[in-house]
This record gives structure tokens, C-alpha cells and sequence, in this order.
């Protein structure tokens, strides 16, 4: 850990060191798993977005396209399949050794960095994108909104897009994946809001399917809301231009999930119709 990550305070910087070994730790379990079927040749990198996620970001070919905290790069290499020039950045090294391997097999070029994400601007050494893509699990590991956003701006050429396809804080205060003795009932379980710190959790067991975790087995998240999330964006000077709040996953995360035409998941018609994931864009 350097530069930007550095500067926050002690505690703070043992928590990422922490999930950063967990994500490291997370890595074999997730490559072995179903979940990412990443031995699947046949797989479209592109069944991890939505449609509208495709219509907001346009036609890719051609452009600089950055992804932070890309984890094994499923989703990394569906821009490149599209004709992006690819850039994905995280903080695991075997995250991202992981990436690269599987880049490779799929015949896509890709350019993987190994970096903290406040990091990102000097480990890229200032280079500007056109688009930089973040999210589905990403914002919950970062304890400071307003330096990400920071590091936002400085990544984007001007007029460049910011795109967030984002878990919505009500789908992680009901709780993303079932804790022990946990029913399938929407329960309010978690805070929606921020503001209390960290929060410690087992990850012995993540949320793909496989055995447990071996090694460092704790992680720490941080809660969002979304006036946390905007409020960031426009303090960084960039332009909120949508945001769409969607009642579909790319996976079940209840039993009684159906699956959607687009292959997606959703709550079944006689429940609640509740955002799950959300998309923002904003620009430079």
C-alpha cells in the first residue's frame, strides 16, 4: 500500500491490508467455483450486464476503457470483446494474475494493473480514460467516498463517462448473502445508511458457491447510501447525467427467484418490487 492509501489513518489501513489478503485468499475458490465458470469457453463475458448497462455505455470499440477493482476480470473482458482498448485495475495480486491468465486464454488483450484504488491515478501513471466502469460489489470496500470520487475525476479525460452498476444499499441491508441460521425472508438485517465505520465479516464462505476460504478469512465492508454515492460524484466536479434503479441480479439471491427473458434473476410477481442494483452515470 502507497501514495493516496497511505494517507489514511492507521486503523483504516490495516482494514484494506486485511481484505486485500482475503481477496488474495478468495481467488482460488472463486476461479474453481460455479458462479464464475470461468472454464466455460463458451461463456459470454458479457451475461455479468444488464442490457440498459449496454445502452448506457455506448458503442465501446475503439475507446479507453479503465475498470477498477476487476477481481478476475469476467466482466474486464467483455469491453474488450467489444473493441476497447482494456485496462482492469484491482488491489489482489492473485486476483490479477488470475485476470491476465484468463485474458490470455480468451484471446482478449487486456492490460491488468495491481493497485489500491485510491491508488489508481499514480499507478497508471497519469493516464485518462474514456470511460471508467466500476461496480457489483465493489463500493462496500471502500471507507472513503470522497476520495474515490477524487480519483474518479483525475482518471476521466474530460467529458469523460463515469459508469456505477452498483448492488443497491437496500439489497445489502437486507443482506447479499444469507448469514447463519438466516431464512429467505426480506428482512431488514444491515444498516442502509453509513456513518458507523466498518463493519467486520466472516468470509470463511463467499458468496459463490465451493469450499471454505483458507488463510485470511476476515474482510471489512463499509456502508453507502445513495445520497453518500452522489453527493461524492458532485463534489469531485463530475456531472450526474442518469441513474436507473433496477429489480434484477445477475444471480439468484433468494431460492425463489425467477429467471427473467434476459437471463437475469428477479423476486417472483407476488413480492415486493424493491431496487436490487443501480446504474449511475456521470460525466467530467
Amino acid at each position: 500500500m502507497s501514495d493516496a492509501a497511505e494517507r489514511f489513518d492507521p486503523t483504516v489501513r490495516a482494514m484494506m491490508r486485511t481484505n486485500e489478503e482475503n481477496w488474495d485468499a478468495r481467488t482460488p475458490v472463486h476461479l474453481a467455483s460455479r458462479f464464475y465458470g470461468v472454464d466455460d469457453r463458451n461463456a459470454d463475458p458479457a451475461r455479468w450486464f444488464a442490457d440498459y448497462e449496454w445502452a448506457d455505455l455506448g458503442a465501446l470499440s475503439g475507446r479507453d476503457v479503465l475498470h477498477l477493482q476487476c477481481h478476475l476480470g469476467t466482466e474486464t473482458m467483455a469491453f474488450a470483446a467489444r473493441g476497447a482498448r482494456t485496462v482492469g485495475l484491482d488491489l489482489s495480486g492473485a486476483s490479477v494474475e488470475a485476470a491476465r491468465e484468463l485474458a490470455t486464454g480468451a484471446g482478449l488483450e487486456v492490460e491488468y494493473v495491481r493497485a489500491n484504488v485510491y491508488d489508481a491515478a499514480s499507478a497508471l501513471e497519469g493516464r485518462q480514460f474514456d470511460v471508467v466502469y466500476t461496480g457489483k460489489g465493489a463500493l462496500c470496500y471502500l471507507p472513503d467516498l470522497n476520495r474515490w470520487a477524487e480519483t474518479i475525476t483525475a482518471l476521466l479525460r474530460p467529458d469523460g463517462l463515469f459508469y456505477l452498476a452498483e448492488f443497491h444499499p437496500l439489497f445489502y441491508a437486507l443482506g447479499p448473502s444469507p448469514g447463519p441460521g438466516e431464512g429467505p425472508e426480506l428482512l431488514l438485517r444491515h444498516d442502509y445508511l453509513g456513518g458507523r465505520g466498518a463493519m467486520r465479516r466472516d468470509a470463511t464462505y463467499t458468496y459463490t458457491d465451493g469450499p471454505a476460504v483458507r488463510g485470511a478469512t476476515e474482510c471489512f465492508e463499509w456502508m453507502h447510501g445513495l445520497d453518500e454515492v452522489i453527493n461524492a460524484l458532485l463534489r469531485a466536479g463530475l456531472r450526474i447525467t442518469g441513474l436507473r434503479e433496477s429489480h434484477e441480479l445477475p444471480w439468484p439471491r433468494w431460492p425463489d427467484m425467477v429467471r427473467t427473458p434476459g437471463g437475469w434473476w428477479q423476486l417472483p410477481n407476488a413480492s415486493p418490487r424493491i431496487p436490487l442494483l443501480y446504474g449511475l452515470l456521470a460525466r467530467r
